[in-house]
């Protein structure tokens, strides 16, 4: 009866540390997502970088860190999406008095292009449009080109969102060596090569005598919530 009785009472204690824990976690998430004050991410700097930024969480990502007020380097591999997310955002925080087109067009690097660079000097949000394939391009060249497109601007924040998934679902034998290599360059090069090009410039920051700024790497919750994602485990594992 007494082991009984101790079983039930451990029991009982862990029970009652697990229903804390999970109250816990809950009242986490709801202060952070609903009480807690957000950061003015303009105290990072004044400008923001968002690669693949013109579908999805990379473009809903662009137009709320543009409603902050917050610059943007949008850099992307197709250049009449880059057009038409750059036309939105103009319409929706530019109640357009002037607009510049600072510059013609011209090569940065072997692959890698920058055009519209409009200033819509009413809502102070100056966008810059990079159209890079991170496919097709070599690490030196992404780091080099990020490099010289965010010479000189406040960069606080860099947004690596791009990335390649199957256009239809496979198992992973069936992936052909093409895309495989494109999806590798993608979904971890690009992040590796984009941070590098830009992150001494983003330490170089010092503002409140600490060097600030913030790097947000977009990943997939393929690799998480399902298990082992048999149809698509080179996007799961390349995204986690």
């Amino acid at each position: 009866m007494v082991l009984a009785d101790f079983l039930i009472a451990t029991a009982t204690v862990l029970g009652f540390i697990s229903l804390l824990k999970n109250l816990l976690a809950s009242a986490t998430w709801l202060h952070a997502a609903f009480l807690r004050k957000p950061k003015n991410l303009r105290d990072y700097g004044s400008w923001a970088i968002v690669t693949g930024p013109t579908d999805g969480i990379g473009k809903a990502l662009a137009f709320e860190l543009a409603s902050k007020g917050l610059n943007l380097v949008l850099a992307g591999r197709n250049p009449s999406k880059l057009k038409a997310t750059s036309s939105d955002l103009r319409e929706r925080y530019g109640t357009t008095i002037e607009v510049h087109h600072i510059g013609s067009t011209f090569m940065l690097q072997s692959h890698i292009l920058m055009n519209d660079i409009i200033l819509w000097m009413t809502c102070f949000v100056q966008v810059k449009t990079v159209i890079a394939d991170f496919a097709t391009l070599t690490g030196e060249e992404i780091a080099a080109a990020m490099t010289r497109v965010t010479e000189g601007l406040d960069v606080g924040l860099l947004v690596n969102n791009v990335g390649l998934a199957y256009p239809y679902a496979r198992y992973f034998d069936e992936v052909d060596r093409e895309l495989m290599e494109s999806m590798l360059r993608v979904n971890l090069n690009a992040v590796v090569w984009v941070t590098k090009g830009v992150i001494d410039g983003m330490l170089k920051k010092k503002k409140k005598k600490k060097k600030r700024g913030a790097i947000l790497n977009i990943g997939s919750g393929s690799s998480v919530y399902v298990s082992s994602y048999p149809l698509q485990t080179l996007y799961a594992s390349t995204k986690a």
